[in-house]
């Protein structure tokens, strides 16, 4: 499941030192493989400790964990709407992601100069939302202009589709995204097909110095009102830190993060964050041969989660045998569980749970 989060920003905020981090991380440790596609793009894992346990537990001679696509768009400024700096190149790549991630300066550096010539998170957040705002009202404004004629002809369900574009319009002319506008079910179609780059979900990236990583400091607290009111998630990272880390060994890493009061790397809350974002969830299946984890969107039938396998599986789907991680987890095996009682033969209506283990019956 090719899923992409864009990691965006203004210049000289830590965006791509943030993204050099993970790739580096994927050269030098196994905890982030990260695999190039293209100069900007890159595929890394989500660490799943559950993962790990499944794989002791079966003895197997393989692990596959999950991952994630990030996209290192290019430094947006004001005017991008209208092309200024290299805005039609970041509003494009903008459109082919699913989720954004932005990195947002909340740290003094006399050093390295902010292009607006002071740090303030909530302006700068601005300066971007602005942008993305008035690209989808000209994307808006193209297809009123569009609906307008065809309900000239006399089409009445085009009527009901040019109220809406209309109502969605005003909406984003009140400087609001297009992620909080409500649809209705029936609206959707006519909502996919505009593409809006204000409609992809959002979390914020503080970045900050390696002494604020465990507590934050005022520019973060700045940060989380804004987020606040838009319902999304802000996460602390370090880039240079980050960058420092990939150079140590297990041990000083563990040492260093200890000494700065934190238990787990930004990297790895980052890519937690961005995967939950997605909407996603996790299945396991394990053996002597291969433990993996699967990715699939929340909401997902056995049938459907099956075929993330192989087409075939939904194709001929029977049942999903199915075992609960932490049932997995505290009987220690899989005879266990089943002289327990609590391994499910599940059918075709069953909507998978984050951290299932499945073994799925089909015919071929």
């Amino acid at each position: 499941m090719a899923l992409r989060c864009g990691i965006v920003g203004l210049p000289n905020v830590g965006k791509s030192t943030l993204f050099n981090a993970l790739s580096n991380a994927g050269a030098e440790s196994a905890n982030y493989p990260f695999c190039t596609i293209e100069p900007n793009v890159g595929i890394v894992t989500v660490q799943d400790e559950r993962l790990d346990r499944l794989a002791q537990i079966s003895d197997s001679v393989k692990v596959i964990p999950t991952s994630i696509e990030f996209v290192d768009i290019a430094g947006l400024v004001a005017g991008a709407s209208k092309g200024e700096g290299l805005g039609n190149q970041f509003l494009s790549h903008i459109r082919e992601v699913d989720a954004i991630v932005h990195v947002i300066r909340c740290f003094d550096d006399e050093n390295i100069t902010h292009v607006a010539g002071s740090v303030d998170p909530q302006r700068d957040v601005g300066i971007i939302d602005t942008e993305l705002l008035l690209k989808d009202v000209e994307t808006m404004e193209k297809r009123i202009e569009k609906g307008g004629k065809a309900v000239k002809t006399g089409d009445k369900k085009a009527k009901e589709e040019l109220a809406f574009y209309e109502r969605l319009n005003e909406h984003l002319n009140e400087g609001k995204p297009a992620r909080s506008f409500s649809v209705r079910s029936d609206e959707e179609v006519w909502y996919r097909s505009l593409f809006l780059l204000t409609s992809k979900p959002l979390l914020y990236a503080a970045n900050v110095s390696e002494t604020d990583l465990a507590e934050g400091n005022s520019y973060v607290e700045s940060l989380r009102e804004l987020a606040e009111q838009e319902n999304t998630e802000v996460i602390l990272v370090s880039a240079e830190m980050e960058a420092q880390l990939i150079e140590l060994d297990e041990e000083e890493r563990e040492e260093f993060m200890a000494d700065l009061g934190v238990t787990e790397t930004g990297l790895s809350r980052l890519v937690k964050a961005a995967y939950k974002l997605l909407g996603l969830i996790t299945f396991f299946t394990t053996g002597p041969k291969e433990s993996r984890a699967w990715t699939i969107k929340r909401g997902y039938k056995a049938p459907q989660a099956a075929g993330t396998i192989h087409t075939d599986f939904e194709r001929g789907f029977i049942r999903a045998e199915t075992i609960k991680y932490n049932d997995f987890n505290r009987l220690g095996s899989e005879v266990a569980v089943k002289e327990a009682g609590l391994m499910r033969s599940e059918g075709k209506e069953y909507v998978m749970e984050d951290g299932d283990v499945v073994l799925f019956r089909f015919n071929v």
